[in-house]
């Protein structure tokens, strides 16, 4: 079972080849006056030191540390130190865990341009090296900085249950069918909730979105920029807009990729993530199909191949689940994770077929190992942050909350959005039902007049934020904001996804300030 963000929520994938190979929201800044706004002044004339990089701790996800980029440039870390409460910038602090190269080409440099690769929950400081050949264009002009976000990694990272009880916890059955799998599941999500508040309980009303974007702006500052250079993706999209809101004023050039739709409700969000899953589902066995005998799955046609993928589902939950990776089987709620973790992207597209042809034949290893990536857990049974992350910063965000009897009375709209993914996500709705902290918002402010033109992509085939997102945020931002690029592409996201004309459009803005035309369509 994997905790599903109420929003639409991205979990990145850098760690996936290595788990294969084992195979209220303020309209003010939030200053203070008096000794507060001093603190607060003292806070941004902090002077980083910056190191070599240790290898990614565990919360992050572990691994060695990062290789030098080509020409031999290192990647620096550090650490700055922000209020815990911006509410009493006096008070106690927290250190937020920072990682930049610098840039390729010092004469022409603009600033700093600070990424935040969605999640929520996920580590900055080990996806940042991961991607960074996608963004060398980027780096003639910049220093490519990103981070762990409060409650994330080493940034004051959330801890819940251990590994052993977060095992305990993705063995169970998120589809129930019986009531006694539902109180399973629902006292599952009760220890799971408990534990945070045990562990992480005097950081978890201060985790969520709006004192992000309050952090964004001290590491502006800290930086040394007069404007905010921001690439968000996903969620990074929400935190971006919600930054946007908050300091129109200080944004410079901004990029939203892979939007998140901040108008929606959260049963529209997990409705539409819904939709956007079965969607990529549908292009993955349109391909698989055109493919003919090249394609290792059953079926002369669409609703063949995906009735494949759904009576494969059927035999793993009616309690017979096959062989996984050592004593753990692969369960029915395993391999949905571990189908939804391979659509993000359609390059992982061979190893679902691989995956769902080997579990047909009784070795689920692919799909669990699939799984594992999206959980945050590692080959030796480690798990990162990265789960209870996303859970402390959407509980403290969304001030929905929902029984078992609405969630379940909500399960016949879910289906009918996606045979394969409805129960899963229409379930995901009480993953905050037993929260310990009450939430902030119905929906997040990103309104920003005022602020300099951020330019907004959509990806017509992407399963976890769809397309709609794109449009919604562009016009929630404001007339003269939000610029809407779209990419007629598949995957989650569009710089990174192939196409030469995004990458040109957002290289343009981005390195000369050239602002695309409003609607642009990239194919």
């Amino acid at each position: 079972m994997t905790l599903r963000a109420a929003r639409p929520a991205a979990v990145l994938a850098a760690t996936t080849a290595a788990a294969l190979l084992a195979a209220g929201c303020s309209g003010g800044n939030g200053d203070e006056g008096g000794d507060g706004a001093d603190r607060l002044r003292e806070l941004a004339s902090q002077r980083l030191t910056w190191r070599d990089c240790p290898p990614p701790s565990m919360e992050e996800g572990g691994g060695t540390a990062p290789s030098p980029l080509p020409g031999g440039t290192r990647w620096q870390c550090s650490f700055m130190d922000a209020p815990l409460d911006y509410a009493d910038p006096g008070g106690e602090t927290i250190e937020l865990a920072l990682i930049r190269a610098r840039t390729s080409d010092p004469a022409k440099r603009i600033g700093s341009l600070i990424f935040n690769f969605g999640g929520p929950g996920g580590s900055g400081i080990t996806a940042l090296p991961s991607f960074a050949q996608d963004y060398e264009t980027l780096r003639t002009r910049y220093d490519l900085v990103s981070f762990d976000p409060r409650g994330v990694g080493r940034s004051a990272g959330v801890e819940c249950l251990d590994d052993a009880g977060l095992d305990a916890l993705y063995a169970l059955d998120s589809t129930p069918d019986d009531e006694r799998e539902v109180r399973a599941y629902d006292e599952g999500l009760k220890r799971f909730a408990a534990a945070c508040e045990e562990n992480s309980g005097s950081e978890l009303p201060h985790v969520g979105t709006v004192n992000a974007a309050r952090d964004l702006d001290l590491m502006r500052q800290v930086l040394g920029d007069g404007k905010l250079y921001y690439f968000g993706i996903s969620y990074g999209t929400e935190l971006g807009g919600v930054y946007a809101h908050l300091y129109p004023r200080t944004v410079g050039r901004a990029v939203f990729d892979a939007v998140v739709d901040p108008t929606s409700t959260t049963v529209r969000s997990a409705l539409g993530q819904a939709k956007g899953f079965q969607l990529a589902l549908d292009n993955f066995a349109k391909d698989c199909v055109a493919r003919g005998d090249k394609c290792r799955l059953p079926g002369g046609s669409v609703q063949e191949v995906e009735g494949f993928v759904t009576d494969l589902l059927k035999r793993l939950e009616k309690k017979k689940p096959v062989t996984g990776l050592g004593e753990r089987k692969l369960t029915a709620t395993a391999a949905t994770n571990g189908i939804a973790q391979s659509l993000y992207s359609k390059e992982y597209w061979p190893y679902l077929e691989q995956g769902l042809d080997e579990a047909d034949g009784g070795n689920g290893g692919l799909l669990l190992a699939l799984s594992d990536s999206m959980n945050g857990r590692d080959q030796n049974g480690n798990y990162s942050n990265v789960q209870a992350a996303n859970a402390a910063v959407n509980c403290v965000d969304d001030k929905a909350r929902f029984t078992v009897a609405q969630a379940e009375a909500r399960l016949p709209e879910f289906r009918k959005a996606s045979p394969v993914f409805g129960d899963y996500l229409g379930w995901g709705l009480i993953g905050c039902s037993h929260w310990p902290v009450d939430g902030n918002w119905d929906r997040p402010e990103v309104s920003a007049a005022g602020s300099a033109p951020i330019l907004v992509i959509g990806n017509t085939g992407d399963p976890a934020t769809p397309y709609a997102g794109a449009k919604a945020m562009a016009n929630a931002l404001g007339k003269g904001v939000g610029v809407e690029l779209t990419w007629e592409g598949e995957g989650h996201g569009a710089y990174n996804g192939g196409s030469a004309c995004v990458r040109d459009a957002v290289n343009g803005y981005l390195l000369d300030g050239r602002v695309p035309k409003n609607g642009t369509v990239c194919r």
